[in-house]
């Protein structure tokens, strides 16, 4: 059990990505294409990072929550930053693989 289990923050965000999956939401893997080739969540969309600040035109239009994933969680918290300074409704799901266990 890691420190985010103690504090039952793992367990809230679990249930926000869960409410967003019920919701419809877009999850978009935000690793490289190489990265996402080699495995990801089944209907995500693949937006490198880098690309992110182009794509928040077409994200809003969908007028769908966003989960954000890659292979850490630290670039898709970077991307769930900047989605939400968009007004973008979004939550960072961290890992691909932990994305991908709930959905």
């Amino acid at each position: 059990m890691g420190l985010l289990d103690l504090l039952g923050l793992n367990k809230k965000k679990n249930m926000k990505i869960e409410d967003f999956i019920k919701r419809g939401a877009t999850i978009v893997d935000v690793r490289s294409p190489g990265e996402y080739g080699s495995g990801h969540v089944k209907g995500s969309k693949n937006i490198p990072l880098n690309e992110i600040n182009g794509a928040i035109e077409s994200l809003k239009k969908t007028n769908k929550p966003i989960i954000t994933c890659c292979a850490s969680g630290m670039r898709s918290g970077s991307a769930a930053s900047v989605l939400s300074k968009h007004g973008i409704e979004v939550v960072n799901g961290g890992s691909w693989t932990s994305v991908n266990a709930l959905v």
